[in-house]
Order: structure tokens, then sequence, then C-alpha cells
């Protein structure tokens, strides 16, 4: 079977309730399909009315008249407020794999008003609301994804022409109150909520959609060694000559161990001068290795620049002291120090194996912000390598 692509489009509404995480996390557990990409768009009327147009199709299966509310729903919700101008969030993700439409379409069910309790996405978070004269009341499809392999490559080249002007970073699209000043923060859901087809990674979303801020970034990234290097390259000091006194305990408790001799203090102090820059070195590598899938000692220098092995998801968050709001949740570094209900309570193992990155300031937010480079395009590149250019 080839290597299909198929989108889920989650809407403002389920973006506004902080569903994200959930419908992430059955999509990919129940799916077992890779997670290619994602991108942030705030469409204009023109994608609007182009990706209105095509939803109304003979060869979706779906009933006409559902359709047809598909169509409205999606010019009343995906456009502009008219009020304030201010354009909406969407978050697109896309999926490769395996008849990855049907899976996908399977997962987030059909639209109906008889509606059977959360076995799809739809039946969980959408609603379908008629009144007993067979008009409809209210209608939210919380997602929105191909009924065919046709209609999918329609659709996604659409949404890949308007990927650099309409999507990507978002700007001014998050509304505050007199007096407010918006925040960023970068988050990493790091590669080991990756090593299989989980629900993890929607899960750890799910867990920061507690802080009340706004997402209006993702990208699905494979950090190269040269970017895991400059990202950590603070900490790389900090390992060769911080831990000098660690190094030096766990050295004479080894030696003594082993040789059955007893290492005074001075000794102690010497083997931690002498070993930690070696130790922090090596303790580094061991940080690349893990974001990036290799080490630097590993790979040729012209090779470092290449994206790595290893995947993580890439999060922009907006709001009111997002950088605070956001490590509360996480939780400190070690794990075992992690306060119950935190991210790194609940999902880390070790103090590298820890779940999610967060940054700690607003200046390390901007500084790693550019290394990870957010607003990278590599949605329409995927698009583009499975059915050429639009």
């Amino acid at each position: 079977m080839s290597q299909q692509l198929a989108y889920v489009i989650i809407t403002p509404y389920s973006l506004y309730k902080s569903r994200t995480g959930g419908i992430l996390s059955r999509l990919i557990s129940r799916t077992g399909l890779d997670l290619a990409a994602a991108r942030m768009f705030a469409p204009g009327p023109e994608l609007v009315e182009q990706y209105a147009e095509t939803i109304v199709s003979a060869y979706d299966p779906q009933d006409r008249k559902i359709q047809e509310l598909l169509k409205q729903y999606v010019l009343q919700n995906f456009s502009p407020d008219p009020k304030t101008g201010r354009r909406r969030r969407i978050m697109t993700l896309l999926f490769q794999g395996e008849e990855a439409v049907r899976k996908v379409r399977s997962v987030i069910g059909n639209l109906g008003p008889d509606r059977r309790v959360g076995e799809t996405i739809r039946d969980t978070y959408g609603d379908f609301i008629m009144e007993d004269n067979g008009q409809v009341r209210y209608f939210e499809p919380a997602v929105l994804a191909a009924p065919n392999v046709e209609e999918a490559e329609t659709k996604l080249k659409l949404w890949a022409r308007y990927s650099d002007s309409d999507g990507g970073m978002l700007e001014k699209v998050i509304a505050y109150k007199p007096g407010e000043t918006g925040q960023r923060t970068l988050v990493l859901i790091k590669p080991d909520n990756f090593r299989f087809a989980t629900g993890r990674p929607g899960n750890v979303i799910d867990f920061f959609s507690r802080t009340g801020l706004f997402i209006v970034g993702i990208k699905v990234h494979r950090m190269s060694v040269a970017q895991a290097m400059d990202f950590y390259g603070p900490v790389r000091e900090v390992l060769r000559t911080k831990l000098k006194d660690v190094v030096g305990s766990r050295t004479r408790a080894a030696l003594e161990k082993e040789f059955s001799v007893k290492i005074d203090a001075a000794a102690e102090q010497q083997l931690g001068e002498v070993l930690c820059p070696t130790f922090g070195e090596h303790q580094f590598e061991n940080i690349v290795r893990f974001m990036s899938g290799h080490a630097p000692s590993e790979l040729p220098r012209e090779q470092w620049t290449r994206p790595g092995t290893e995947k993580c998801i890439a999060l922009i968050y907006e709001g009111v002291n997002a950088v605070s709001k956001i490590r509360d949740v996480l939780g400190p570094t070690d794990p075992s120090k992690a306060p119950p209900g935190s991210i790194r309570r609940e999902f880390g193992s070790t103090i590298m194996v820890n779940a999610a990155h967060a940054s700690d300031s607003p200046e390390n937010a901007k500084r790693e912000m550019n290394i990870v480079n957010v607003g990278e395009n590599n949605f329409r590149q995927i698009i583009e390598e499975v059915y050429g250019k639009a």
C-alpha cells in the first residue's frame, strides 16, 4: 500500500476550548500513523472561500445536507471576526502512512444527529442538535477531515498554497484586556513521547491546556545535531565546570569500592577537577543524541546540520505570564522532585528523559524559538514531496 497523506483540521472552537491534546491523543494512538507535520493557520477570506467551495463534492459519500452544513460552518467560523477583523486560529495536522485517509476518518467519525457516546472524536467533542421540526439548532464538527484520497489531495494542495501567507507563527490573533501584556514561550514535547504510537504527546499538551494560554505556533521538528548543540549550549559549560563536587564524590565512592582504599577529601576534590570536564562533555553528548538521534562525535561535521532522526513537537504558547505559567505546569527538571499533577511527575523518568522542555525566561524563549524556527514550512514541503507543487 502507498504512503498516503491525510489531514485533520482542528476548528477554532476546539482550539478555544483546549481540546487539542485530547484530539491529538486519539489520532496518534488509534490510527498508528506518523504525525508528519503540523501548522497553525489564521485564514484570510480568500482561503476560507476556496476551502468552503471544495466541501460540497460529488466524491464525498457523506449526505449532501451535511456537506452544506459544513460549508456554511466554515464560511462563518473560519473567516475573520466580522466585528474586530481579527483572524481566527486553526490547527492543521498532517498524517502519513498506509491507508491514512481511511484510518483518520474512522477515528474522526461522520456527522449526524444519531451520535454514539464517545466512540469517535466527533462523538466526544462535536455537536449536532436538531429541533423537533428537523431544523438544526446547533452544529459544531470539532474537526474536519477528507472523506477519501482524492478529496485529501485536492484540499491539501489548497492549504499548502496558502501555508505561507495564512499560516506559520500567528500574529495579533489573541485579544487582551486593557493593561494586559502578552508573552510567548516555547515548549518542546520531547522524543521520549514518540517511541511508540501512544497518546502521550496529546496527553502532555492536555496538561499544558490548564494554563489558559493560546497556541499560536506548532511544528513537528527533527532537531539536527547543530541545533541541539546550540539549543543546549548554555548547559554545556555548567556540565563541564559546575559538577566537580558530584563527580568527585561519585568517583571517590567507585574507587574506594573497587580498590578497597580510603580516599581523603583533598584527593576527592582533585578527582572532581580532573574528571568533571570529561564527564560534562559525555553528558552533553548524551543530551544531543537524545534530542537529535546522534552525538556530535558520531557524525562528520558536515552532517551536523541535517535533520535528526528523533521527533519532537514544538509549540509556541501566548498569553499573560506565559513563561511562568508553563513552567509551573511542567515542574522541575528532575521528575523525582516534581510535584504531583505536574507533567514531569506524570510522564518523566530521568533528568534528561523528562517529557518536555519549556523556556525558563522571555529572553531564552526568543533564543530557543529562533533555533527551532517554528515558522519553517515543512508542512508544505511534505505535501509537495507527495503531490508535487500545486
